[in-house]
C-alpha cells in the first residue's frame, strides 16, 4: 500500500551472501548487500551497499531478464561499476511487464549471481514534480502545469490526460498556506490581492492508479496593478422553461458584456487551449447582467463559461469560470418549498418544480439540499444540509416569524453543481409546551394579583371611611339615658297615650323664688314654655317634678 500511495523511496531488497575465491592476499570476500530500485518518472536508479569498505577494487555488474524468457541480458549502464549506484534509464522496457535483476561482485575472480525480487516498473514508479509556468493578473494567477516526465515519456505515455494536480499557495510575506486540490493542468487562482507576491508549489497524482507524487520546487510571482474594470462576479446558470439563464453581478454601469464557452474535456489536455474558447450566441455586447440562450445550443456534455466586461476603452479580465453540465442542469431545477409550523419547530417539505412534471427532485441523481433560515427581525442566517425531502427543524423560538429558502446540490463533488435558491417562504411558529406552561403560570399570577389588589383597595376604603366619614355616636349623657331605659320602651309604642301635664309659668319672679327654695334639695331644671309632643306621645316627667309643680301652683293661688 505504501508503494501504491507513492512512498518517497521504492525499495527492492536482495540479501546475498557469497564467498569469493581467495584473492591475492588470501582473503575470502563474504558480502551481504541491500539493493534499492528507485524509479521516478523515466529515471531508473539502482543503489546498493558495499559490504567490505577495505576492498575498493571490487566491481559490480547487473543482468536483467524479461518476463516469459530465460535469457539474461547485460543491464546497460550497470556493468563493472566501482561505486554503489548506477542508472539504467536508457533501457527500453515495457513498463507494464515484470522484469528480474541479478547482481554479482567481481575482483580477479567473480562471485555467484544473486537475484533481486522481480518487479513491474510502472507499479514501482513514483510521480516526479511537474513543471510550472505562471502568468499574473491583478487579482488572479494563471498556472500552466506540464505533466511529469520527459516530453516523450514512456512511463506516463498513457496517463498524460489523467493527471490531477494539487498546489499549496501562500503570500511571500506570510506563513499562512492554502491548499487547492484536484485541479487541471491549466488552472486560475482568483480573489488575490493586487501588487502582492505569491509563492506556490505543485504536485501531481494519478487517482486511478493510486499514485501521489512529490512537491516540486517553489515558484513565486507578483500580481499586477489593479485593473480599472473589475471582472464580473457570482456567475450562475439556471434553467427557465426551455432556455438557460446565465446571471452575474457587476457594480459598474454603462458597460457591455460578452460570454464565452469551452468544452470541459479540453481542460484535461495539457496543451494550451486558450484559443479554443468560443463566443456564446446571443450573449455578445449585452448591456444587462444576464444572458438567455436556448437549450438546443449545447448538446449533452460538460462545458465551462466565463464573462468579460467592457466600457469601450477598457476591458476587464475574465470572470471566474463556472462549470456547466447540461444533463445535471436539465434536472437540477430550483426546488419548491412547503413549510408549516408546529410546536417550536418548522416542518419543511422540498417538492419538485413545475418544469419537472411533478416527479421527485432526486429521481435520477442523488442530491443534497442546502436550507437557509433566519428570523424575520434578524440577519443572522443558519444553514443546514439534508438529504431528505421531508424533515423537521426543531428548537426554534415560539411565536416568531422565520424566513426559509433552499437549493439543491449534487452529492458527487466532481460535478460541483448547485441549483438556484427557491423563493423565500415566511412562516410563524406556534407556541410550544414551554409557552403553554408560561401562559398558565402568567394567568394564575394575574388572578392572584387581581385578588390582592381588591383586598388592598377594600382595606384602604375602610381606613378612609373611618378617618373621613366616622359613624354617628350619641353623646355620653344621651347614651347613659338610653342605657337606663328598657329597649322595648324605645321601640314599642304603648296601647294608649300617656299625657304629661305641662304648666305655663307666667311670673318669672315667683319661679326664681321657688328655684331658690328648691335649690338646696335638687338641681335646677328648666322647662319649655310649650307643649312637647313626639309622634303623638307626650314625654313623662318623674314624680318629684310633678309634686313640685303642684306645690308651686298652690302657692301661686
Amino acid at each position: 500500500m505504501v508503494a501504491l500511495l507513492g512512498a518517497t523511496t521504492l525499495v527492492l531488497v536482495a540479501v546475498a551472501s557469497w564467498v569469493l575465491p581467495a584473492a591475492a592476499g588470501g582473503k575470502n570476500l563474504i558480502s551481504s548487500q541491500k539493493v534499492e530500485v528507485d524509479i521516478i518518472d523515466d529515471n531508473f536508479i539502482l543503489k546498493w551497499n558495499r559490504s567490505d569498505e577495505s576492498l575498493r577494487s571490487v566491481t559490480f555488474s547487473f543482468d536483467y531478464q524479461k518476463s516469459g524468457t530465460d535469457n539474461w541480458i547485460k543491464l546497460p549502464g550497470c556493468q563493472n561499476i566501482t561505486s554503489t549506484k548506477c542508472n539504467f534509464s536508457s533501457l527500453k522496457l515495457n513498463v507494464y511487464e515484470e522484469i528480474k535483476l541479478r547482481i554479482r561482485a567481481e575482483k580477479e575472480n567473480t562471485s555467484s549471481w544473486y537475484e533481486v525480487d522481480p518487479f513491474t516498473p510502472y507499479n514501482k514508479a513514483q510521480i516526479g514534480p511537474p513543471e510550472v509556468h505562471l502568468e499574473a493578473e491583478d487579482k488572479a494567477i494563471m498556472i500552466n502545469i506540464s505533466p511529469p516526465g520527459t516530453k516523450n515519456s514512456v512511463m506516463w505515455a498513457l496517463d498524460g490526460s489523467s493527471f490531477r494536480y494539487s498546489l499549496v499557495i501562500w503570500k511571500n510575506s506570510s506563513s499562512g498556506e492554502e491548499e487547492i486540490e484536484n485541479i487541471y493542468s491549466i488552472h486560475k487562482i482568483y480573489k488575490l490581492s493586487p501588487e502582492t507576491t505569491y509563492c506556490l508549489k505543485v504536485k501531481a497524482a494519478l487517482p486511478m492508479a493510486w499514485k501521489v507524487g512529490i512537491y516540486g520546487p517553489v515558484y513565486c510571482i507578483k500580481t499586477t496593478v489593479e485593473n480599472e474594470l473589475p471582472p464580473p462576479e457570482n456567475v450562475e446558470v439556471s434553467v427557465q422553461n426551455q432556455s438557460y439563464v446565465l446571471k452575474w453581478d457587476y457594480a459598474y454601469a454603462n458597460v457591455t458584456f460578452q460570454v464565452q464557452w469551452l468544452h470541459a474535456f479540453l481542460k484535461r489536455n495539457p496543451v494550451n487551449h486558450s484559443y479554443k474558447w468560443k463566443q456564446m450566441p446571443d450573449c455578445e455586447n449585452v448591456k444587462t447582467t444576464q444572458c438567455v440562450f436556448p437549450q438546443n445550443v449545447f448538446p449533452k456534455g460538460i462545458y465551462f463559461l466565463r464573462v468579460q466586461a467592457s466600457d469601450g476603452n477598457n476591458t476587464s479580465f475574465w470572470s471566474e469560470e463556472v462549470k456547466f453540465d447540461t444533463e445535471i442542469q436539465a434536472f437540477l431545477l430550483t426546488p419548491v418549498l412547503k413549510v408549516r409550523s408546529t410546536s417550536d419547530s418548522l416542518h419543511i417539505y422540498i417538492g419538485a418544480p413545475k418544469e419537472s412534471g411533478s416527479k421527485p427532485v432526486n429521481q435520477d441523481y442523488p442530491l443534497t439540499y442546502e436550507i437557509i433560515f433566519w428570523e424575520n427581525t434578524s440577519n443572522a442566517e443558519r444553514k443546514i444540509f439534508k438529504k431528505e425531502t421531508d424533515f423537521i427543524v426543531p428548537n426554534l423560538k415560539p411565536l416568531t416569524v422565520y424566513c426559509v429558502k433552499a437549493r439543491a446540490h449534487t452529492m458527487d463533488e466532481k460535478w460541483n453543481k448547485s441549483s438556484a435558491f427557491s423563493d423565500v417562504v415566511f412562516v410563524k411558529t406556534k407556541p410550544g409546551n414551554a409557552s403553554n406552561i408560561w401562559l398558565i403560570a402568567g394567568s394564575c399570577t394575574a388572578v392572584f394579583a387581581i385578588l390582592a389588589v381588591i383586598y388592598v383597595v377594600k382595606v384602604l376604603l375602610r381606613c378612609i371611611n373611618y378617618v373621613f366619614f366616622p359613624s354617628l355616636k350619641p353623646s355620653s349623657n344621651i347614651d347613659e339615658y338610653f342605657s337606663e331605659q328598657p329597649l322595648k320602651n324605645l321601640l314599642l309604642s304603648t296601647s294608649e297615650e300617656q299625657i304629661e301635664k305641662c304648666f305655663i309659668i307666667e311670673n318669672i319672679s315667683t319661679i326664681a323664688t321657688v328655684e331658690e327654695i328648691n335649690q338646696t334639695d335638687e338641681d335646677h331644671k328648666k322647662y319649655s314654655s310649650q307643649n312637647c309632643q313626639d309622634s303623638g306621645n307626650y314625654s313623662n316627667e318623674d314624680e318629684s317634678e310633678s309634686k313640685t309643680s303642684e306645690e308651686l301652683q298652690q302657692d301661686f293661688v
